[in-house]
């Protein structure tokens, strides 16, 4: 099984840069399925995640096909609406699926969806919001046998702003009969991403980026479309920390300053110099940074969940103690053990960790339980001195785009290795 090897205590320099976000490509490649046009999809990350995505849509009938970084997809062809149970069980935003097919199809077949054990995340704002707008839902043996009649738009309030449950309501309501009016949604910029493509093919949808959205049915066909997935976030955000981590002074190129707001804070507020240009940030640190009094996961814009672990690995070197508490995911504190091996002073009380910065990490062999602590334990390696050794790369590689070399071309000492 494929593993990350580092030999730690280089200074970071250069230049990076982050490509499209895995968590805007995954629910517009299911809304490929509201169209039965070509659509191009330009600056597509080459992910696990993505390549086990396109394989649903090659599963159900569309034609797919790689050029670089884009993806030229055919949808007229779909013959099945059955979501294969072996891609459900290993990417939880196929879950998406199931909007955009009853949108297409009047009807889904789904199983439960897996990933990362991050956590229990129940799907049940899902099926509430689709049951709303008259999808009959059967749970049974494992799966979920949906038929919508008729679409019918209507009114959900939200009773947590899912990301997963507002995307999966703005597809099934794309071409419902009258307006859908979603509040309480969730705001990350993913969702606005989702809604300016589904907008580029013929849909209504506005209000994405606050918390009430409002679909209106368009019956019409939609057409044609040529569409670029925004920059990543988490892998610009994870790039900062690289740069912080190791008393680095790196750019980052192809960043929307605004989407990572939380994250350059937090990064003054231990002591790095964080400059912005247009599209490039740029992160410098040359001395032990600070502690930070407490972090809290937050929905978009508050600190991102998906950037705990990075942050739990940059306090572990800091200068002071550090408190951050988990309020999105109850198994997110799984990267902790890890870095204890690596001589980190973390102690968990429930959702909170209290990070006793030490003045050095120690090079270990770790293992990666999941996408976002794997990434911290790389992040610690390239702080570390001597050699780590991060097992279960495959967990890093479902977010992060040939980590290694990326990391690599900024001067880490980094291999990816297959070999036992």
């Amino acid at each position: 099984m494929a593993k990350y090897v580092i030999n730690g205590g280089r200074r970071l320099e250069g230049k990076i840069r982050v490509g499209g976000a895995k968590n805007a490509i995954l629910p517009i490649l299911a809304a490929v399925l509201l169209t039965e046009k070509q659509v191009v999809l330009h600056d597509c990350p080459d992910l696990l995640d993505v390549k086990k995505t396109i394989l649903i849509l090659e599963s159900i009938g569309c034609k797919v096909k790689r050029e670089g970084r884009d993806l030229i997809i055919d949808p007229s062809t779909v013959t099945s609406c059955a979501i294969p149970d072996c891609y459900v069980r290993e990417i939880r935003s196929s879950i998406i699926f199931l909007g955009a097919m009853l949108s297409r199809a009047g009807r889904a077949r789904v199983t439960y969806p897996g990933g990362c054990e991050i956590g229990q995340r129940p799907i049940d704002l899902h099926l509430k919001g689709l049951r709303q707008l008259g999808v009959l839902i059967d749970e049974s043996n494992g799966y979920l046998d949906c038929v919508v009649p008729k679409m019918e738009g209507g009114v959900i309030h939200l009773d947590y702003p899912s990301v997963g449950a507002t995307e999966n309501i703005m597809l099934a309501a794309v071409k419902a009969k009258g307006r859908t009016v979603i509040h309480n949604a969730a705001k990350e910029p993913e969702i606005v991403d989702l809604q300016n493509f589904i907008n580029a093919m013929g849909g209504n949808v506005r209000g994405a980026g606050t918390n009430t959205i409002v679909v209106e049915g368009v019956h019409r066909g939609f057409h044609e479309v040529e569409y670029t997935i925004i920059p990543d976030r988490i892998v610009a955000g994870t790039y900062m920390v690289a740069a912080a981590i190791t008393g680095g002074d790196v750019l980052i190129d192809n960043v929307i300053p605004e989407h990572v707001q939380s994250i350059i804070h937090k990064l003054k507020e231990v002591g790095c110099t964080v400059q912005i240009q247009d599209s490039c940030i740029r992160v410098k640190s040359k001395h032990r940074l600070r502690a930070i009094e407490h972090i809290k996961t937050l929905p978009y814009p508050g600190f991102p969940t998906d950037m705990q672990a990075q942050f739990t690995s940059l306090l572990s070197v800091a200068r002071g103690t550090s408190i951050i508490t988990e309020t999105i995911f109850e198994n997110r504190f799984r990267h902790v053990p890890e870095l204890v091996r690596m001589g980190a002073n973390i102690r968990i009380d429930g959702q909170t960790a209290i990070i006793h910065g030490v003045k050095a990490l120690k090079g270990a062999n770790v293992v990666a339980k999941d996408l976002r602590g794997g990434a911290a334990l790389v992040l610690a390696g390239l702080r570390a001195e001597g050699q780590t050794v991060v097992e279960n790369a495959f967990y890093i590689d479902r977010g992060y785009e040939h980590l290694e070399v990326a990391l690599r071309g900024i001067g880490a000492d980094i291999v990816k290795s297959n070999d036992g």
